[in-house]
């Protein structure tokens, strides 16, 4: 067999387990963000919840929040995006708005941003948590 033929055939194999990996990655984050929007978020029940800053985090690759929720007399006053890693989610981030506004995670989410605005109510739900 020509030196050439062995070499596109090695480079053929190669190809074909980069383009396998990329597949797996995909199904599988497919599936993480199945999941993550299947979850059910419980209501908030802030009347328990002292005043006070509390984090929480959510990941669900590729992206990851970790958010502090600022209470004060019950009340939700402020909630800071301390890290959001996203792909272009980033519309998602007036969520937060929409959750200090109704005092509540039962909101629509941002179209078009529909898996950041979810991991950035579950990262929210993750704070009365801890």
């Amino acid at each position: 067999m020509k030196k050439r033929y062995k070499v596109l055939i090695v480079l053929f194999v190669i190809l074909a387990i980069i383009g396998s990996g990329f597949a797996y990655l995909i199904n599988k984050s497919q599936r993480e963000f199945d999941i993550m929007m299947a979850q059910e978020i419980e209501p908030l029940d802030l009347l328990g919840v002292s005043d006070g800053v509390y984090r929480g985090e959510y990941f669900a690759f590729p992206i990851g929040v970790i958010v502090n929720v600022t209470i004060e007399n019950h009340l939700i006053t402020k909630i800071e995006l301390v890290k959001h890693t996203n792909g272009q989610g980033e519309p998602a981030e007036i969520i937060t708005d929409d959750v200090v506004a109704m005092q509540s995670l039962d909101i629509d989410l941002i179209s078009g941003a529909s898996y950041s605005s979810k991991v950035i109510l579950l990262a929210i739900d993750d704070a009365f948590k801890n």
